[in-house]
Order: structure tokens, then C-alpha cells, then sequence
């Protein structure tokens, strides 16, 4: 068994091709942003259009990070319930919180109209998909906590998911209208374009080597130019380079891979989700699946694919697919890809403060698109104005987390088990 060689589907096809130079000056702004994906440019965006004067630096190129590689859900929540959250993070700072994520997909869909951003966006829902009796209890327990927050979410049966899904495997659906799917590297590229055309100075290639305090605010060095500004956000999250002066964001790595057919013909996809929601699973170690705008069916799940025992989660893919739908079984799968996700101890995302107008976010957990649109939206109101109360919760002075390395391997090791422990229950489909 071999690890694979990556093709991102999301970057070959990205209608957005808008590209950025590096940072080759030294300038002065009113507030340096490092990381350019979803936080990032969300920031930047927004504090381009208060006014602010913003140099947005990105060490790779918009998106390269976990914001490029995700599934391209555009959820109303986070994996946690929301009465988990309001118990988690105390009534009052849970309430703010939860209403952020539940307005989170109308922030995204607007942004996507407004500023002509070309990633096929498609707000016709999402399905959380039951994969066991066990799990349609899980979904009932969140559709009553969802609803009793005015969430216009609704509980399907088998027979209405089969219809939904054109899959017979699932025990029932919870469908939330609110949400859709988006490609996600487009989507991150377009928000950078947008805050280029709202005033922002954007660069790619210009990763951060130091970060220093210094003045009457922060000094950001790059290769070839430096930054000094009296505010600083750092939204690196799970693709943080390391950086003199900051400490890395504490959380354990946890990867999700996903592979692609190539398009498939109308007669093939009649009744593959017809509706084209983007779907995942309830089960232990998460599966997803959609179409995109050309007619691939994309299928993931937790998993790394550079490493010896990739060939179990390739192996995976081939069979998910013919489960779930058995007319496409033996579909080649042509691109492959994975991703890093931030995962905190509670699957909370936390943003610390570093100093007086400095902070750093990180920690979505695999929920990056909306949070992290709506956060970095926060987070520019909050470095404009001083006003923390902006934030969706609260900010800390420092976060640490111990054993990740142990506990991602862990994760790892998990993953390839019950890929494997699946497919042996599964051979005979």
C-alpha cells in the first residue's frame, strides 16, 4: 500500500483564478491579517469596508489550507449540539454563539451575491443521514433542540432520504434548509478577490517569519517586505507555519480525504440527489458525500491519505460508493485529496488574545465555512473598534492542549480501523 498523489478537484476547477503578488515593501496599515482562508479574508473584507487600511499576507497561495480542501457544507452549526454548546460555554455566551452559527449560512449566500463570487454555490439544504437506528435518535434529539431555537429544520423518514439521496442505506434524514454546498476553494478565492476591490492589500506568497510587538503596535516580516500595524489577526488555524514571536494554536490534527468520479451522465445521476444537498453521516467516523456542478459525486471521510495505509481509505471510497448506490459501482475515481482540521479537546473554536488589539483564531473542528466566515467578520469589527462584545464568544489570554501528536495518530489508527472493519461488514453488498 502506497500514499497517493494528490489532485484537488476543488483548485483544477475553480472559477475563481484571481491570483495575488507577494508583499515586497515595508508599509504601514491599520491592521495586518496572516492566513488567508476563510477567517482571513472575511476580515479583510470587512475591514476593508469600515474603512480600514488592511494588508492581508498568505504564505501559500488563497485557500491552500483546509479552506481548499473541505467538503463544501455550508452548516448552520457546528458538530456540537446546541445545547452542548449553551451548557459547554454557559447559557448567555452559547445563546450569542449558536445564533451566530445559525445565521452563518445567510452571511455566506449573500457574500457569494453581492461581490459575484463564481463557486457554484447551491442553497437547496443539507442532510445529516442516519446510519443506524441509534443514529436517527441522535438526529431526533438535535431536530427537537434545533427547533426549540425557531430552526426550520425537518426530520425525514427512510423512504423520504432514499427518495432525497437516491440511496436505500440510510434510516432517516434531518434536512436543514438553511444550508447548501459551495466550492469551497473558489469560495475562500472570491472573498479575497472581494477585499482586494473593497481596498485590501492582499499577497500571496508571504508567509509570516516574525511577528514582533513593537511601538505603538505589530511588526509582520516576510521574505520580502514587512508589515507594521496597530492591530493583528492571526487565522492560520490548522496551516500555521512556524512564526518568532507566536506561539502555534494548540489542537490536534485530524484529517478527512475525499475522492471523485469523473462527470457523470444525466442517466447515471437521474437519481443521485436530485436536489443536489450536500449529505453526511452520523456515524463514529464521519463519511460525506455530494455532487458538484459538472456531475461528479464526491465521496470523504476522516483519513489521511500520505501514508502507508492509505490504500484502505481508497479502498473504502470504491466500496462506499457502490453501497450507497450500487448502479455506479466500479465508477473510476479519478482525483483525490485531503485536508488538516483544527480539532479542540470539545470541538469548540477559540480565539485568544495574544495583546491589547491582537488576536489569534483557530479550532472549527471541520466547520470552517461558516464560522470562519463569520468569525473573521467578528473579529475585523472587533480590531477596528476595540469592542470585544463583538465577538462570538469570548476570548482567552492563552489555550493549551497537551498529547496531540498521540491523540492524532489516534485518530489515524481509528479511521483506518473501521474503514476496514466496514468494508469487511459490507463485502457482500
Amino acid at each position: 500500500m502506497v500514499a497517493y498523489t494528490e489532485r484537488n478537484l476543488w483548485r483544477e476547477t475553480a472559477p475563481e483564478t484571481w491570483t495575488a503578488a507577494p508583499l515586497d515593501d515595508v508599509v504601514q496599515a491599520d491592521l495586518v491579517v496572516v492566513g488567508g482562508g476563510f477567517t482571513g479574508c472575511s476580515a479583510a473584507l470587512h475591514a476593508a469596508r469600515a474603512g480600514l487600511d488592511v494588508r492581508l499576507l498568505e504564505a501559500e497561495t488563497f485557500g491552500h489550507g483546509g479552506s481548499g480542501r473541505n467538503v463544501g457544507l455550508v452548516n448552520a452549526g457546528l458538530w456540537m449540539p446546541p445545547d452542548d454548546i449553551e451548557q459547554v460555554l454557559g447559557a448567555e455566551v452559547g445563546r450569542r454563539l449558536n445564533a451566530v452559527l445559525a445565521d452563518a449560512p445567510e452571511r455566506v449566500f449573500s457574500l457569494i451575491e453581492d461581490n459575484g463570487i463564481a463557486c457554484n454555490g447551491v442553497r437547496n439544504g443539507t442532510l445529516h443521514c442516519a446510519h443506524s437506528a441509534g443514529g436517527l435518535r441522535e438526529l431526533e434529539s438535535r431536530r427537537d433542540q434545533l427547533q426549540a431555537r425557531d430552526a426550520p429544520v425537518e426530520l425525514l423518514d427512510a423512504e423520504e432520504t432514499a427518495r432525497r439521496t437516491g440511496s436505500q442505506v440510510f434510516h432517516g434524514a434531518l434536512f436543514d434548509p438553511r444550508a447548501g454546498t459551495i466550492e469551497p476553494h473558489a469560495y475562500c478565492r472570491g472573498l479575497a478577490r472581494a477585499a482586494a476591490e473593497a481596498g485590501a492589500s492582499v499577497h500571496e506568497g508571504s508567509p509570516a517569519r516574525a511577528i514582533e510587538r513593537g511601538g505603538p503596535g505589530w511588526h509582520v516580516t516576510t521574505p520580502s517586505g514587512r508589515v507594521a500595524a496597530p492591530a493583528l489577526l492571526v487565522a492560520t488555524n490548522a496551516y500555521h507555519q512556524p512564526v518568532t514571536g507566536v506561539s502555534a494554536p494548540a489542537f490536534t490534527p485530524v484529517h478527512f480525504f475525499q475522492f471523485a468520479t469523473a462527470p457523470l451522465s444525466e442517466e447515471q445521476l437521474a437519481s443521485v440527489l436530485p436536489n443536489r444537498e450536500g449529505c453526511w453521516d452520523t456515524g463514529k467516523v464521519m463519511s460525506a458525500f455530494r455532487r458538484d456542478a459538472a456531475g461528479r459525486l464526491i465521496v470523504g471521510s476522516i483519513g489521511a491519505l500520505d501514508h502507508a495505509a492509505a490504500g484502505v481509505h481508497r479502498r473504502w471510497a470504491q466500496r462506499k460508493l457502490a453501497v450507497l448506490f450500487p448502479h455506479l459501482a466500479g465508477q473510476r475515481l479519478e482525483q483525490c485529496w485531503h485536508g488538516r482540521i483544527a480539532m479542540t479537546e470539545d470541538h469548540l473554536p477559540r480565539i485568544v488574545r495574544l495583546a491589547d488589539r491582537a488576536l489569534m483564531i483557530f479550532g472549527y473542528s471541520g466547520r470552517g465555512i461558516g464560522p470562519g466566515t463569520a468569525f473573521g467578520k467578528a473579529a475585523a469589527q472587533a480590531l477596528a473598534t476595540g469592542d470585544e462584545g463583538a465577538l462570538p464568544i469570548p476570548p482567552s489570554s492563552h489555550y493549551v492542549e497537551t498529547r496531540t501528536g498521540v491523540r492524532e495518530r489516534l485518530f489515524e489508527m481509528g479511521a483506518v480501523a473501521d474503514h476496514t472493519a466496514w468494508m469487511l461488514r459490507n463485502a457482500w453488498r
